[in-house]
Parts: structure tokens; C-alpha cells; sequence
């Protein structure tokens, strides 16, 4: 098994047409995703190298019946077609844009909730979700990850593929690696994809990903503590950030002593999470909680 991805995913990708867009979704393609449309307004009838692209979801979903969508498009028109996406009946959202203002990602989310419980959002902001040996929604690199049973959850794009080169050097694979994004309105947060992993027969042992800013990680922390049985292995980036200042991500800003690295390792490593200082340590804590488990 894996999440969110795998082999039953019909994918129709929002700004196919775009540089950016067209490059991800033929490397998903070529990867053995199931691309079956696209979406770009006033290009509808067009080919991307034999994938239809139409002028809305609606139509898309119409004559595709594709349950994803990926987000391609510029950030001032981002909010709109992940609503259209929603719409239209699509469940998961990947949404890649960057730099969507906070209160469109706000519209978003509350509309969600409201409107559409049934669709799930990934992001925005966020590399994607790959299944590896199964499919890859987004723009992480497929080649860094292995086939295998640890879940990866991550706020960062690029920790999450040093970790994965981690993970496979010291011989582990993965069922599923999540980038929720590190905007300060993500779609989906570390509890619901925890849960996810949580019921998946695949995933032995998650790995956590977190960095400065919020309070994610220490609801998670509890969450982990109350509702998992399955081991995990966290790495908070940042332990080095300077206070009161924004570091990366938009939600990457601590104040005093909240949200800080050091606070959200103590966090963690109150409710039994062993918490990583490198990427590096990431794999060696995995293997002493696997070791132990088993």
C-alpha cells in the first residue's frame, strides 16, 4: 500500500501548458503516473504529447474522470483553480504554486472545510507527493527515493530529499514521502497525514520533518504520543535560526522561545519521539527504532 498516491491515481494537471508545468507532469508521466488531462483556459483542445488539456476542471473531470489534481499555475490565480479543482470533485489537491498570499490561502482552506470536506489539499508550496515504484505527483526527485516501509512527512522541500538519500544509503525505502509545505496556511498539517500513515500496513516507522515556526510540530507531538503505535524518528531544522528572524519559509519566524528548534525537539522527545540533530542521524535513529520494534 502507500497514501494519498499510487497506482489508482488519475492525474490532470492545472497550467499543463506552462514551462514549468509541462516539464513535471511528462517527468511524472515518464515516472508511470497516470496523467490523463490537463487544464490551461483558452487552450482547451490542445495536446501535451497526446494528454488532452481543456479549459476547466469541469470539463476535465467530464471526459477524464481524473480523482487528482496538481497546481501549475501563477500564484495570483492559484486560490481560484484549487477551488475549481474542488468543484468539480477532484479529492486530492496538490498545489506546487508559491507565493500565494496568506489570506487566499485562508479562503482556501476555510472553503474547504466548509464547502468541500471530502477534498484533501497538499500544500501549497509544497514539492508533492511520491509513492516510489507507484507514482509521483509534484516535483520531488523520484531517483533519490527506494521502494520500502518508512513514511516521510516534511514542511521543507529539500530536507525531505536529503533525507531520503539518508534513508537509502543505510538501506531503507520509503511507502510514501508528503510535502505538506511550509506556508502558515497549509492545506493538510503533520496530525492528518500522521493518521494517514497511521493506517497503512506499508509504513513501519515515519519519519517527521519539521522546521521553525508554528506549533505543528508540537500538536504532533501529542498526536504521536495519544494515537500511534508505530515508531518515529523526527529532525527539526533550525536549531541555529536566529530569534525574531524569518528564515526560509513564510512560517519559518520564531519568537522567544516558541517555535523554536530546540523547543519542538523537547517537545518531541517528551512524548518519546527520538529527534534527529542532522539529516544524517535521521537514518541511524530509524534503524534503533526498527531494531527495537521488531
Amino acid at each position: 500500500m502507500s497514501i494519498l498516491v499510487g497506482e489508482q491515481t488519475r492525474l490532470c494537471v492545472a497550467g499543463i501548458t506552462g514551462r514549468e508545468g509541462s516539464f513535471h507532469t511528462l517527468n511524472n508521466r515518464a515516472y508511470g503516473t497516470n496523467v490523463v488531462s490537463g487544464v490551461t483556459p483558452g487552450k482547451g483542445g490542445q495536446e501535451l504529447e497526446g494528454i488532452p488539456v481543456f479549459n476547466t476542471f469541469a470539463e476535465a473531470v467530464a471526459q477524464t474522470n481524473p480523482n487528482t489534481a496538481m497546481i501549475f499555475v501563477p500564484a495570483r490565480f492559484a486560490a481560484d483553480s484549487i477551488l475549481e479543482a474542488a468543484a468539480a470533485g477532484i479529492e486530492l489537491i496538490v498545489a506546487i504554486t508559491e507565493g500565494i498570499p496568506a489570506h487566499d490561502e485562508l479562503r482556501v482552506v476555510a472553503t474547504l472545510r466548509e464547502r468541500y470536506p471530502g477534498t484533501r489539499l497538499i500544500g501549497p508550496n509544497c514539492p508533492g507527493v511520491l509513492s516510489p515504484g507507484k507514482a509521483n505527483v509534484g516535483i520531488i526527485p523520484a531517483a533519490v527515493f527506494e521502494p520500502g516501509g518508512v513514511g516521510v512527512v516534511s514542511r521543507s522541500g529539500t530536507l525531505t530529499y536529503q533525507i531520503g538519500k539518508e534513508l537509502v544509503s543505510n538501506g531503507f525505502g520509503c511507502s510514501t514521502i508528503v510535502g505538506i509545505g511550509g506556508d502558515p496556511v497549509p492545506g493538510s498539517n503533520f496530525v492528518e497525514i500522521l493518521e494517514l500513515f497511521a493506517q497503512d500496513d506499508e509504513t513501519e516507522l515515519i519519519v517527521m520533518a519539521g522546521e521553525i515556526g508554528g506549533s505543528a510540530e508540537e500538536e504532533a507531538a501529542l498526536f504521536i504520543e495519544q494515537h500511534l503505535s508505530k515508531p518515529v524518528v523526527a529532525y527539526i531544522a533550525g536549531f541555529t535560526a536566529p530569534e525574531g528572524k524569518t528564515m526560509g519559509h513564510a512560517g519559518a519566524i520564531v519568537s522567544g522561545s516558541a517555535g523554536t528548534a530546540q523547543a519542538k525537539a523537547e517537545a518531541l522527545e517528551s512524548h518519546g519521539v527520538a529527534v534527529a540533530r542532522t539529516p544524517a542521524q535521521v537514518a541511524e535513529l530509524a534503524a534503533a527504532r526498527l531494531a527495537k520494534a521488531r
